[in-house]
This record gives C-alpha cells, structure tokens and sequence, in this order.
C-alpha cells in the first residue's frame, strides 16, 4: 500500500512583540541558528515528511529566506492564524493528503512526536500531542479545579486536509481561533491526544531563549590540520597572519600562510567539508596571491551557520628560521581575531626538526593544527 503524502505547514507570520527580541522571535537564534530553522529541519529531514511551507508575515523575506535557504517554499500569511493556515494549505501541492500545523515558536521538534501524530491519523481525523499539567490549579475565587482532565496542547497537530480545508471553510468569518483542533471538533471530527513533550514548549518570553538553548545537548569535534610550503627567495613571509620581516617567504597560490592553511583545514574537518583546496582551488586565479586571513575566515563563517562554536585550536610550527618566539603573541592575536576566539583558546608552539628533513636544512616550514569546536546536536 502506498503511505498517504504528508505536508508540514509551520506557522510563522505573527510579531513576536512579547519576546522583546530585536526582529521577530522566529528569526532570533537559539544556539546560532534562527528559531524558525530548527522546526523547518526537522520536518525536512523527516522521511514521511513530503513537503515543508512556511507561512510568514510581509515584510519578512528577507529574514526568511537568510534563516531558511533559497529553495524554502514561503508564502505570506494573513492578518490571523487561521488566516494564514488557510493561505499555506491552499499553496501545498494538490497531491498532499495529511498536514501537519506547526507553530514556529516551538523550534524543537521531537521525531517520535512527528511518529506519533501520524500514526494516530491512521485511526482519527486530527491528532494533538499534549502534556498533562502537573501543577494545582485555582480559579480567581480560589475554588481548585480538577486537573484530571486537562492537557497542555502543543503542536504539530496533524489532521487529513480535507476535514481541516473544510472546517475553516465553516468556521465563522469573525470568530478566531487559537488552534485548528478545536475547528476540526466544531465540524464533528475525532481529534485524538498523543504524548507530547516537553521539548515542544513554546519560546514567548526573553527568558525562555535561555531555557531552550539549555534543552540542547551538544557534540564535541577534533579535527586536525597539516600544511607545508616552500621558502623561496623574493617572497613576502607571512606567517599566522602577520607579514614577518625575513630574507626569504613562503610560496604558494595564494600568500602560503602555512599557519593559517593548517588551522583552516582542521575547522573544516570538524564538520566534514572537505579541505583548503576544496572551498579555494588553486587552479582558480582569484585566489592568487589571496591573503589567507580570508581562508581562515570562511572556515569559521561555516561552523558558525551549523550553530556550532570553536572552543580551542592549537597550532605547532615546524622550521628552523625564522625564529617563532618574538612573533607568538601578534600571531596569537590575529589567529583569535580572524576567528572570533579569545586568544587564551589559541595555543601557538613551535619547534626545529634537529636540523633534519626539508625544515632542519631551511627549506621550508611546516605546521600542524588541531581545532575542537562543539555543534548543536539533538534537543534533550
């Protein structure tokens, strides 16, 4: 039997004035990366998961497209929720026979609550993951109310499009409605309750940023890097991004910064993309005499959109001359500038080969790196 098309419709045209964020809070980044991007990952990596639109307020391109990518399908919401739920269901692919809704303020979403949704579609019309409430609970005259029966609802909730197309199509034209599960009960369809999780709490306040970045665990990498180049006569000596004064320079491509080539190589191992030459051939000229400061730069730039951080790097160079000691600090402090590092998270060391191989006769100089940086991985 052929599964039924699912599309995820993540709602995301409203202000988010009350999070006292400088744009709106599913554009600010928890953990490097825009809150609205977490939820857009999830369902696009999800293998049941056929389609992903997001539904954002006017004005909002931009910031939409920087947080999710060119290829995003985005369309513009409507002055409602159910305004804009109505919009995004009307552009999903005429195929789709399930929507999952979704409001972006819940960035993290759990696979096994995406599991479950869809399977309780099997059996109902809609599906809503829910928690129960722990807490004692008054009205204002202080009477307690039974808690038994009371959830927390959360989302995504999913339904069939058609009962979902059909009650908003019901629903009163000046009534709003704070979720499409109460629409789908009003028309006659069976909503069931699924586990949720506590994972899928909304981001309203500024101090909820904080709480939800602490619900990710996070991977630590160590990738190491290794560069050679040859001392030639007439070349400039630039070393850790500086320009040392010297009789002879490093030759390369580019400037031959050996230093900065080795610590660009470990970044990029520490996320698997590849190596120097891959992102700045050699055999483009644009690179020639390129200043590897811009090198080291985009490495970094590349951690730092995975939301991932650099936590050290430590650098050995291997020459006989010039001597490292007198240039460590400058070095030091341009490789923690160019990446964004204190320089206490540099470690700079060098050392001779006794005179033996290509370095000990002064041919040339070597220089190995390591970096660890720390990446976002699954929320907790």
């Amino acid at each position: 039997m052929t599964r039924p098309r699912t599309a995820a419709l993540i709602v995301a045209a409203g202000r988010g004035l009350r999070a006292g964020t400088v744009v709106a809070k599913q554009y600010t980044p928890i953990a490097g990366r825009a809150m609205l991007a977490h939820a857009h990952a999830a369902f696009a990596a999800h293998p049941l998961i056929d389609e992903v639109v997001t539904v954002i307020a006017d004005g909002q391109q931009e910031l939409a497209r920087v947080a999710l990518g060119p290829a995003a399908r985005i369309v513009i919401g409507g002055a409602l929720r159910r305004d804009s739920v109505a919009i995004g269901m009307a552009a999903l692919n005429p195929a789709i026979e399930r929507v999952l809704v979704h409001d972006a303020a819940r960035p993290f979403v759990p696979v096994e609550v995406i599991d479950r949704v869809l399977c309780a579609l099997d059996e109902a019309d809609g599906a809503v993951p829910t928690l129960p409430v722990a807490d004692t609970l008054t009205r204002g005259d202080g009477a307690l109310v039974r808690r038994d029966d009371l959830h927390r609802i959360q989302t995504p909730q999913g339904f069939g499009r058609a009962i979902l197309a059909s009650a908003h199509a019901a629903w009163p034209i000046d009534e709003d409605a704070s979720d499409d599960a109460q629409m789908v009960r009003r028309l006659g369809g069976r909503v069931a309750l699924v586990q949720g999780d506590i994972m899928l709490d909304k981001v309203t306040y500024p101090q909820d940023f904080a709480a939800a970045e602490a619900r990710l665990t996070w991977e630590t990498r160590s990738a190491m890097g290794f560069d050679v180049h040859r001392l030639e006569s007439g070349e400039e000596l630039w070393l850790g991004g500086i320009l040392i004064p010297h009789d002879k320079g490093l030759s390369g491509h580019s400037d031959a910064d050996v230093a900065l080539h080795a610590i660009t190589d470990a970044l990029l191992g520490t996320i698997a993309a590849g190596d120097i030459g891959t992102h700045f051939p050699p055999s483009d000229p644009q690179w020639r005499g390129a200043s590897s400061d811009r090198f080291l730069a985009h490495a970094a730039s590349l951690i730092a959109d995975r939301g991932g951080r650099i936590d050290f790097v430590d650098l050995t160079l291997m020459c006989e001359e010039p001597k490292i000691g007198p240039h460590r600090a400058a070095m030091t402090a341009r490789i923690a500038e160019i990446i964004h590092l204190h320089p206490d998270r540099v470690s700079l060391k060098a050392t001779t080969t006794e005179r033996l191989g290509f370095t000990g006769r002064g041919e040339g100089i070597a220089a190995q790196a390591i970096a660890t940086v720390s990446l976002p991985g699954q929320p907790r």
